[in-house]
């Protein structure tokens, strides 16, 4: 007790200064300190200091005058000055040479640059405008260990590394393609020396490629973001002083990478190598000086800690109050920190990119919760100083180019990535200084684009990231699912917390008003970086992009935050009065799920700003409308309508019915954990997928290899007439026009314009990852599948040989579906969260109304840009197919997106929309829709299909789209013909459709003709194309890889188009049967064309050849797919033969007994008999249909053989002149007008379906005369 006593008495004679009272506390920044001893002769504000300044203890004599900043200043220059400008390292071995910007600064040698390199930021961020670029830097090594880093802005073909002065570059040859020139090009995983070797990993944009050279071992390595790659070069030749190697890259074109040679600290130093430009002498003393300002800084800390006066006793022997020390001393070390920077210009941007931003950062924290009182603390002290604005453009620079290059690292997650660089820089632009100030920088938007941007992994980077891999059905270790979702879900926390800092800087920079004269409105500094980043990107889907378009996250990254506001509001309420955002109640409610009136200003399609010069509309260019159909008087418009108008009222589903729609729907939650990881919904999905031919837009292409077919068919003749019919059936009720409102100023940023640029960001910048998710989702399935086929030969295997090359198979197997999890797992993480996919069908439902509307003005729906149309059909497919499911698919469209069927089915066959490709789209979209039973029925439901649908898809069979048509014909006729019950199709077909389309084909019989015409083209031409490549194939000696796969793909083609010829036999029989036999004629050609083609023994067999080679199952894939068709043409044909009642009509057999090649046609159908049918049926139903083939076969050779002994009783005799010389079959009773050549009414009718012209003479026919009986057709 007596010991305590003296303590604390001791200390209470400095308690008058030290422990103010709270009425004392608003003088404090205005008192005097002096030193004050307790009584065993310790001086509080001396031990203080020395804290502050990292001096031994009694280092400072008693102080006899008030601490300021000159004390402060004369402090550190008599204790931290000493040895501030000592050279720390030997720097024997390089050379600069001066090149105009300083004598000990290292950038490039402008007489070594070879193409095109432009900087297009300073100091050395370069891009590559020619083929290929090189150059080297202006500095040599020839001892000692060195290094240099780039910072990758694109992931193309560079070759970094060292070379010679004598290594010449040309357009072709660059780093690593001489002697004495060595190179590491992470693209192509290679390192190069005359020629290429694998090395390394693959790199992505925002990785830090170091550059090591050890000239003591004569060795090049290189790091990848600070991992060893591995030696890459030994025994590297060794040069002396001035002829040493130099930093060297090659650039291909539209690379980007920026260079860093020391003039900034590096991101990933290697212990040992030095920098080639040293660093500023005065970086270590600046260093110092932040330091003393953090320890001051941790006193602070220390003292908000503490909790009771008695806590503070104890510690008054090292610390005094920090508020009467905190601004002298604070003061006095930023003033001697600016005048240092001040004395040495160069070094500011050493400082600023390395000891200020790692003290700013330790102050704020990596992690939340940050420190934002000790920051405001130095920021407002730090600001007091002019030379600050300089080092906080350096620290905004710094953080921008750190988000570009942060990984995430699962165990730093949730604060992981470039979150802690996102924090600090949202935190330091909410003061207006600093907003002005980076506002106000030449690199606004370059600095902006580096926040927005997000590094993508590679597969090095996805393994540390999931180190643990899962999926149904593996034989993993057990604890590897829950691993695995833990490991999801910690980096979905992370990627949420990035995306949240995002928006809350675009959020400051919208709220952002610019201090310049006439006012801003908020939104406009967003807006113009909005447009200038579409109009830097434009062309950015081109298979081969422009140079300088923005990195892909960055766009995706802007995506996000757009679809964020629109979806889910922004969080703030009313931003001055500019957006909707408050409900009467005052929830923020987004402006996609608003409903009831909704209103689109038309002038946003009738403007051709800079960024949207060179995009498409659907009606064309817009040079070109605007000339054919200008606008002007409706810019100022707005076109209004009530959500849901476009809808039948039945079912009717909008955001202010009864039943919300499914992106405001509360389903069970379980129903989107059913599938943790995307594997077995894929699959089974895909198993129920009946079309040979799959999907084929930008994201359904991942589904399909229609593209690449279509690129090896030839035109064929016909083409179908396009009607103007009536697009769209609905009444447009609810829609009005008008004036926009007078007081919005045209300045002010619209929800609208953000919905706009929202879906041009879909189109360049999410539709490409969506594609690559696919791939991944739809390659993983596949890899699965592998795997699972070769466990179950291994246990089946006896052989040991065959068990060892099974067991490597698998092993390689495993590792590819291994890779495709966590590929699958990280796109599911990056891009299919909840709320996002809530935002794309809000998007959906909001955008295909504004389409559906617009469609009934004519010369306003042609000016809406293509991508309006493309990202809708692209984002419908990718939730429709997201894994785990958004919503069940039974109620995906009746909830919401019933307008979209609507669309697809009125506007296939518009001939509003120019594009072909656009057309196709949406004949795709319905191709894919109806091979699924729910979506089928959506379509059954849906007045608009039912009404447009089957004349349309009749008279949109052309050379173009006859492929998904057949595909839609297919489905909606599935289950109808022969040998197609087996697995039950039949209950999945559609009866309703089925009898739409006989009527149409009924009632109008020209589109039914023309339809059966390109039919019958159609079917002979792929025919045609598949025997022609089988024979390709069996006369070369070696088959090239695509080959066999395209006659797999154009066999499938032929037995879906032999299937709508059957349903065609079935339901419109009369078309074959009555009136001229040129239709049954036709049809029995090409029966006997698949026969003889099919059933021949070398065709035959090397058919089965190919299958085998493909690895498909003879149950799945085999010759009755053809051949099934064919029976049930026949058999159609004769069942209405027998139950017409028409006495005059064609008859079945007499036709086939006219084709002139009997034996061949019998032996076709003596297989057809023959073959095994009950691979296809279930039980023996089919058998009464056999027999009626058989009958059919018997009554066919009674009918030959009387024609076979007629022929040959009459022997060889000289041609009649009066037979037609086409056929040889009939007499040639018709003439063309006006050239008079002559044939038979059969061969002319054909022809002239496809071509107006004589065949002889090429002569254009006016009229048809029959010679026999004199009449005349038109």
């Amino acid at each position: 007790m007596a010991e305590d006593s003296l303590r604390i008495g001791g200390l209470s004679s400095g308690l008058a200064v030290i422990l103010n009272s709270e009425d004392e506390k608003e003088n404090l920044s205005k008192a005097r300190l002096i030193s004050y001893c307790d009584d065993f002769g310790h001086q509080s504000v001396e031990r203080a200091l020395e804290y502050v300044f990292g001096l031994p203890n009694k280092s400072l004599g008693p102080l006899s005058g008030p601490i300021d900043s000159n004390l402060i200043r004369s402090i550190i220059k008599n204790h931290l000055c000493l040895n501030s400008e000592a050279l720390v390292s030997n720097r024997d071995g390089v050379g600069i040479v001066n090149n105009g910007t300083g004598p000990d600064v290292v950038g490039l040698e402008e007489f070594s640059i070879c193409g095109e390199i432009r900087i297009i930021k300073p100091p050395l961020l370069l891009e590559s405008l020619a083929v290929f670029s090189s150059a080297r830097a202006n500095a040599c090594v020839w001892k000692g260990k060195w290094m240099y880093e780039v910072i990758l802005e694109t992931s193309g073909i560079q070759q970094l590394g060292w070379a010679t002065i004598s290594c010449p570059f040309t357009d072709h040859k660059g780093v690593g393609d001489a002697d004495d020139s060595y190179a590491f090009d992470g693209r192509r995983v290679s390192k190069w020396n005359k020629k290429p070797e694998p090395y390394g990993q693959s790199w992505v944009a925002g990785d830090v490629i170091g550059c090591c050279i050890d000239l003591d071992h004569d060795e090049i390595s290189f790091y990848r973001n600070g991992v060893s790659l591995g030696l890459a070069f030994s025994g590297i030749r060794k040069m002396g002083p001035g002829f040493g190697y130099y930093p060297a890259v090659s650039l291909s074109q539209g690379e980007r990478c920026e260079l860093n040679f020391g003039a900034r600290p590096f991101k990933y130093p290697i212990d040992g190598y030095l920098p080639l430009q040293a660093p500023p002498a005065f970086s270590s003393f600046a260093k110092q000086l932040l330091d003393c300002l953090s320890r001051l800084l941790d006193m602070q800390s220390v003292e908000r800690a503490e909790r009771t006066s008695v806590e503070k006793l104890r510690r008054l022997k090292r610390f005094v109050s920090l508020e009467e020390i905190f601004h002298p001393v604070s003061h006095g070390i930023c003033e001697e920190f600016f005048s240092v920077v001040e004395a040495d210009c160069k070094s500011a941007e050493y400082i600023g990119w390395g000891p200020l931003l790692l003290f700013l950062m330790g102050i704020f924290g990596v992690q939340a919760p940050h420190d934002l009182l000790s920051l405001d603390r130095v920021l407002d002290v730090f600001l007091e100083f002019q030379g600050s604005h300089v080092m906080f453009e350096h620290i905004i620079n710094a953080l921008s180019c750190g988000c570009k290059t942060a990984s995430l690292v699962l165990t730093e997650c949730p604060y992981s990535g470039s979150y802690s660089y996102l924090a600090l820089a949202c935190h330091l632009v909410r003061r207006e200084e600093l907003m002005v100030l980076w506002w106000k920088s030449s690199d606004f938007d370059f600095l902006f684009e580096g926040f927005l941007s997000r590094k993508s992994p590679n597969k090095q980077d996805l393994q540390c990231m999931i180190p643990s891999v899962w999926w149904p059905g593996s034989c993993e270790d057990v604890s590897s699912e829950s691993s695995m979702l833990l490991t999801t879900t910690a980096l979905s926390d992370a990627v949420s917390k990035i995306e949240e800092k995002h928006r809350d800087l675009c959020l400051l920079v919208i709220q952002f008003m610019p201090p310049i004269s006439p006012p801003q409105f908020p939104g406009s500094v967003f807006r113009t970086f909005v447009q200038n980043l579409l109009l830097k990107n434009r062309g950015a889907d081109r298979n081969v992009p422009p140079p300088g378009i923005s990195s892909n996250s960055v766009l995706v990254s802007l995506y996000t935050v757009i679809l964020h506001f629109l979806s889910e509001g922004f969080g703030i309420g009313n931003i001055c009065g500019w957006l909707k955002s408050c409900d009467s109640h005052g929830h923020d409610i987004g402006f996609l799920h608003r409903g009831g009136h909704q209103s689109f200003p038309i002038g946003l399609f009738l403007k051709n700003d800079s960024h949207r010069a060179d995009i498409s509309r659907l009606g064309g260019s817009f040079g070109h409308l605007s000339k054919s159909h200008p606008l002007h008087d409706q810019e100022a418009e707005v076109i209004r309508w009530e959500e849901g108008c476009m809808d039948d009222e039945e079912t009717r589903v909008t955001h202010l019915t009864k039943q919300k729609p499914c992106c405001c729907s509360c389903y069970d939650v379980e129903f989107t954990k059913c599938s943790k990881y995307p594997v077995r919904t894929a699959t089974k999905s895909s198993r129920h997928h009946c079309s040979s031919i799959p999907e084929r837009s930008a994201q359904v292409a991942a589904e399909c290899s229609t593209g690449s077919l279509n690129d090896e068919i030839a035109d064929k003749p016909s083409s179908s007439d396009q009607s103007e019919s009536e697009f769209g059936y609905h009444p447009v009720q609810h829609m009005r026009t008008v004036t926009r409102d007078s007081d919005v100023s045209s300045t002010t940023l619209r929800e609208e314009e953000l919905l706009d640029a929202l879906l041009l960001l879909y189109h360049i910048g999410l539709a490409p990852n969506f594609k690559q998710a696919s791939y991944h989702m739809s390659q993983q399935s596949q890899s699965i599948s592998l795997l699972e086929e070769a466990d179950k030969q291994i246990r089946e295997q006896a052989c040991s040989e065959q068990l060892k090359r099974l067991k490597e198979t698998r092993n390689k197997n495993r590792e590819e579906v291994i890779d495709c999890v966590r590929h699958c797992t990280w796109y599911r993480v990056s891009l299919f969260s909840q709320w996002k996919q809530r935002g794309m069908y809000a998007t959906c439902m909001w955008i295909v109304q504004l389409l559906l509307v617009l469609s009934k003005l004519d010369s306003v729906f042609i000016y809406i840009p293509e991508f309006y149309l493309e990202a809708l059909v692209d984002c419908f497919h990718v939730l429709r197919k997201s894994d785990p499911p958004f919503v069940p698919p039974a109620i995906f469209i009746k909830q919401g997106l019933t307008s979209f069927v609507t669309f697809v089915v009125t506007h296939f066959n518009d001939p509003r929309i120019s594009s072909a490709d656009l057309r196709d789209l949406l004949l795709q979209s319905i191709s894919v829709l109806v091979q699924y039973r729910e979506y089928l029925a959506a379509f059954e439901n849906n007045e608009a299909a039912k009404q447009t649908m089957p004349k349309a898809l009749l008279s949109a069979f052309d050379n173009r789209s006859w492929v998904p048509v057949t595909n839609i014909l297919l489905r909606l006729c599935k289950g109808s013909g022969f040998g197609s019950s087996k697995h039950g199709e039949s209950s999945s077909s559609s009866v309703i459709f089925q009898r739409l389309l006989r009527e149409a084909c009924i009632n109008d019989e020209e589109l039914f003709s023309a339809f059966l015409n390109r039919l019958f083209n159609t079917l002979s031409w792929s025919m045609t194309e598949f025997s022609v490549s089988i024979r390709e194939m069996q006369e070369k000696y070696q088959v090239l890889e695509f080959q066999p796969r395209k006659c797999c793909v154009i066999f499938d083609l032929s037995c879906n188009l032999a299937r709508v010829l059957e349903f065609c036999t079935y339901e419109i029989p009369q078309a074959f049967l009555t009136g001229p036999d040129t239709n049954l004629r036709r049809l029995t050609e090409l029966i006997v064309f698949i026969l003889n083609h099919i059933t021949t023994a070398a065709d035959s067999e090397f058919f089965d050849l190919l299958l085998r080679r493909h690895g498909q199952s003879l149950e799945k894939v085999n010759r009755g797919m053809i051949l099934a068709p064919l029976v049930g043409i026949i058999v159609n044909l004769l069942d209405a033969s027998a139950e017409s009642e028409l006495k005059e009509q064609n008859d079945v057999v007499s036709v086939f007994a006219s084709m002139d090649c009997p034996e061949t046609m019998h032996y076709g159908f003596q297989y057809l008999l023959e073959y095994n049918w009950a691979t296809s049926f279930r039980g023996e139903a089919y058998l009464p249909k056999l027999c009626q083939l058989e009958d059919f076969l018997s009554l066919l050779i009674s009918h030959t053989e009387p024609q076979k002994i007629e022929g040959l009783q009459c022997g060889e005799t000289d041609a009649d002149d009066g037979m037609c010389c086409i056929c040889y079959a009939c007499e040639a009773d018709a003439q063309f007008a006006p050239c008079s050549h002559r044939s038979c009414v059969g061969c002319i009718t054909r022809h002239l379906l496809n071509c107006k012209r004589c065949f002889f003479c090429n002569a254009t026919v006016l009229e048809v005369v029959r010679t026999i009986e004199k009449t005349v057709e038109r």
